[in-house]
């Protein structure tokens, strides 16, 4: 089984007020050097049978239409790890 990570983040020309929250948070809990925050949203999923360019073509079309909103979210997917099943000696 394999696992696919669909990660999702507002445009960077989008306002982030949870981003614009923590980082203001930050320097009151100790936290300096932080510049910029931005929040967003991980998809792990795992998926039955091989991670062939139709898996992942699949997976693109799911996140464009139900996992992001494109209008203000940009979205990467990518291909975390791929486990073999019960190998022995």
């Amino acid at each position: 089984m394999a696992r696919v990570v669909v990660d999702v983040m507002l445009k960077p020309e989008i306002l982030d007020p949870q981003g614009q929250a923590v980082q203001r948070a930050l320097p009151r809990l100790g936290f300096e050097g932080i510049a910029d925050v931005r929040q967003g949203k991980r998809f792990e999923l795992e998926v039955e049978g091989p991670v062939d360019e139709a898996a992942l073509a699949r997976i693109h079309e799911m996140a464009e239409t139900f996992l992001a909103n494109t209008v203000i979210e940009d979205f990467t997917v990518k291909v975390e790890s791929t486990e073999t099943a019960g190998a022995s000696s």
